[in-house]
């Protein structure tokens, strides 16, 4: 079995993924590091000079040629709610998990959101891209995790796993 994390940048997807693939000895997946593999560009530098729609096809690229994998905890960037074949793909082989965390909290995270590769930034504001995306991360979840932002990363871990590995009787 894999998990997914989704949710905004600054959601802790990566901080939170890393931690709970220690704790269950799954590997870590970080979507944003293949892309940067894959392009050989930083992420705002794609977006400037490829544009929103080229980030999200080399986003769903490297979530498609995710295929014969298990164990694994799987970070995509906040946009792959974008593209419906990547999360379909997703949903196919893992439980996917939103990270529903409090926009004071997204936004105190990210003070230089521009400059952080976040598709959508160039026409809305971090508050409208937060208020467009939270639909298709609900729509697309197995669970959710409310998270206001000052919870320990272990109890969050503790979380993700009874909801995943719940015994269904």
């Amino acid at each position: 079995m894999n998990i997914t994390l989704i949710g905004m940048a600054g959601a802790g997807k990566s901080t939170i993924g890393r931690s709970l693939a220690k704790r269950l000895g799954y590997t870590f997946i970080d979507v944003d590091h293949l892309i940067r593999e894959n392009t050989g560009m930083p992420l705002q530098t794609l977006i400037d000079k490829e544009g929103d729609s080229a980030f999200i096809r080399f986003e769903e690229e490297a979530i498609l040629s995710l295929e014969q994998i298990d164990r694994s905890v799987i970070s995509p960037g906040g946009s792959v709610i974008y593209s419906e074949k990547a999360m379909n793909h997703l949903k196919k082989i893992s439980k996917i998990i939103f990270l529903d965390t409090a926009f004071r909290s997204i936004a105190r995270r990210l003070p230089n959101a521009r400059k952080r590769g976040i598709v959508g930034l160039r026409d809305r504001s971090l508050k409208e891209l937060f208020e467009e995306r939270k639909g298709f991360y609900q729509k697309y979840a197995d669970f959710s995790i409310k998270l206001k932002g000052r919870e320990n990363i272990q109890d969050i871990d503790e979380m993700i796993v009874e909801i995943c590995f719940e015994e269904s009787t």
